[in-house]
């Protein structure tokens, strides 16, 4: 107790701005003297004397006990703000609740931070009397840290100077000029999960995102790439979300059944001891910078899902609730995997009677996966097979725990150094070369809607575009150049190809008419 600690976490909430006295003058209410007494600093009180120090002239009636009344006006205030830091949600262990503990700054350090924030404080552990309705507890305190300094944690989107060694910068630049990066970054993706080899290279590109971009009028471009996996029971959609979670250096869990508009975005909570309220962020806020796992995405109630609208685009969460109004950051990605209408995705079925999410919240997916289990005896008995490897190496699998995480320790740090140094841009061929195959497929949607009577389930806009921008991008800084050339925007429109057009023509009813070109692309598609 009272000694200097230093901790680090996350913010969850933040109260606010009250004044606090440093000294408070009294005055008697008998003889009218005034007295000034000092308070503790942090969250204590004055210490007011029972007994007033004037001398009774004769015949003057003698002050009573406990003459002082506080004097407001004439006493000196600072600032002060409470704030609540949690633990990382990447150190707390699974099955056990994050730890917190409050905060008190004051002075030049009020109103420095948000919900959301990392940080690094320096402080003395003091205790204070949590309710004045437990004067019978006088044995129970709740603590605090009275901080002195806060220094917030180095942003994995910002310039500002790295943690990284020489011998792995070298290590890193060395990776990168390797022909088979961007396959062997793929094949770290969930190196346990069969298949699915488009979805693991959309997950690289997920995890280490576009540029972000400030426009001269002060409009934002977001960088983070967002991805829906939605199709059949026992594909690996969940087990893609864990991988992501422990990979990420920044990532938060969550399911959809299990999460609130509240819970996802922010909520203002009262507290119980002090009756004020705090704003506290939920999963999008606390995951800034980094990405937001949601399973079950179909689960969630209509409108806790539009609650997200705002932070997958702007990347902002506006407030407005109980007379606090502010934004809070959530420059995050979201993976989220989801089922179809009828649990399985039935090609009989449009791509809209199998869809049953809004269009609203399809078109801020940059990249959209139908994965279905196909039922092909090859390939039924090579996944048998591979499971079956899986678990029967599972008893020997603890002595290879060590090299499975180093890998997942190199993997989460090369993609720490890709974001933070690598800031790659379009080249004038590759911006050209975007431009005609936007056309063309904007065109192709146009046709087949033309033809068949019906617009496409999710729809080819201009957020797909910014998508396949944010794609080469990302392929670009896992070679850490800085420029983003024809064969990434070859590529980034290959998976974009795999993924969200062939969602959008997936699953055709048997009455369509469509022309002999869609309709051949859409049975090739389906056979793959």
């Amino acid at each position: 107790m009272s000694k200097l600690v230093k901790i680090a976490g996350i913010t969850i909430a933040a109260s606010r701005v009250k004044a606090k006295a440093t000294h408070v003058t009294l005055l008697c209410k008998n003889c009218r003297s005034v007295r000034t007494v000092p308070c503790r600093p942090g969250l204590g009180g004055a210490i007011v004397p029972r007994t007033c120090d004037h001398v009774p002239q004769p015949g003057e009636e003698p002050c009573p006990l406990d003459p002082w009344i506080a004097v407001p006006d004439k006493s000196k205030y600072v600032d002060l703000q409470t704030l609540k830091l949690q633990e990382n949600p990447e150190d707390v262990p699974t099955g056990e609740l994050p730890r917190n503990v409050l905060l008190s700054v004051d002075r030049h350090l009020v109103q420095t931070i948000v919900p959301g924030t990392r940080l690094t404080v320096v402080g003395i552990y003091s205790v204070y009397q949590a309710s004045a309705n437990q004067k019978s507890a006088v044995g129970v305190k709740q603590p605090y840290i009275r901080v002195v300094g806060l220094e917030q944690s180095r942003d994995a989107n910002s310039n500002g100077p790295s943690n990284f060694t020489l011998d792995e910068e070298m290590e890193f630049k060395e990776f990168a000029q390797r022909p088979d990066a961007y396959a062997k970054i793929s094949s770290m993706i969930g190196p346990s999960i069969y298949g699915h080899p488009d979805v693991k290279k959309a997950i690289a590109c997920l995890l280490f995102a576009g540029s972000k971009k400030r426009l001269p009028d002060g409009v934002r471009l977001r960088g983070d790439i967002h991805v829906l996996l939605l199709g059949d029971p026992s594909t690996a959609k969940s087990q893609f979300l864990k991988f992501v979670e422990k990979t990420a250096p920044i990532a938060v869990y969550t399911s959809g059944k299990g999460s609130s508009a509240a819970g996802l975005t922010a909520s203002v909570i009262r507290d119980s001891s002090s009756r004020e309220f705090f704003l506290e962020g939920g999963a999008m806020v606390l995951a800034d910078g980094g990405v937001v796992c949601i399973d079950e995405f179909d689960k969630m109630r209509p409108e806790d899902r539009v609650a997200i609208h705002e932070a997958m685009e702007q990347q902002t969460i506006s407030i407005a609730k109980a007379g606090i109004t502010t934004v809070l950051n959530s420059r995050t990605s979201v993976l989220a995997a989801a089922n179809p209408v009828a649990g399985r995705y039935d090609d009989l079925k449009t791509a809209q009677d199998n869809i049953d999410l809004q269009t609203t919240i399809l078109s801020r997916f940059d990249l959209i996966f139908i994965v279905k289990d196909i039922r092909m005896y090859d390939q039924d008995k090579r996944i048998a097979s591979h499971i079956i490897k899986v678990h029967a190496s599972g008893a020997a699998a603890s002595s290879k725990n060590t090299d499975a995480s180093e890998g997942e320790n190199w993997l989460k740090r090369y993609i720490e150094y890709c974001r933070v140094t690598c800031k790659p841009r379009l080249s004038e061929k590759a911006a050209e070369m975007l431009q005609n195959k936007y056309v063309e497929i904007r065109q192709k949607m146009r046709q087949q809607a033309h033809e068949t009577g019906r617009a496409a389930a999710i729809p080819i806009t201009v957020r797909q575009l910014e998508a396949i921008i944010r794609l080469s991008e990302s392929l670009a800084k896992m070679r850490l150049t800085s420029v983003a050339t024809p064969e990434h925007i070859e590529e980034a429109f290959r998976l974009f190809n795999v993924s969200t057009v062939d969602a959008a023509r997936s699953g055709i009813n048997e009455h369509m008419n469509l022309s002999p070109d869609i309709a051949n692309e859409i049975k090739v598609s389906l056979c793959i």
